[in-house]
């Protein structure tokens, strides 16, 4: 069984800064590849920031050059460092593990951005 456990929201005011982290159970080199998503209420779930079991990331237009994707297999942890944050950045951010033949999530952790 793969838990995926999600970290590190909360309320910040517009400009400040969160890191998020995604603690998985077992090496997070087994997947291939790990993602933050967000979901703002009323809207669909969408993609923020991946990477690859290589380490290539990709982001979103709507995040690059404030967020970070980053990882530390020594500690199975991906991280997601949010700086810069707007009120738009306001959702339930979610991790996910994409492999072995699935796609584990976790429970998510709320993001606030206040103006």
């Amino acid at each position: 069984q793969v838990r995926v456990v999600e970290s590190g929201g909360g309320l910040v005011q517009a400009g400040g800064s969160l890191r998020l982290s995604c603690a998985v159970s077992g090496s997070i080199l087994r997947f291939d590849d790990m993602g933050w998503y967000r979901q703002a209420p009323g809207e669909e779930r969408e993609l923020v920031a991946a990477m690859t079991r290589s380490g290539s990331t990709n982001y979103v237009d709507f995040v690059k050059g404030r967020f970070t994707i980053f990882r530390d297999s020594t500690k199975d942890t991906v991280y997601l460092q949010m700086n810069n944050l707007k009120p738009e950045d306001t959702a339930v951010y979610y991790c996910n593990a994409r492999g072995l033949n699935r796609n584990y999530w976790g429970q998510g952790t709320q993001v606030t951005v206040s103006s």
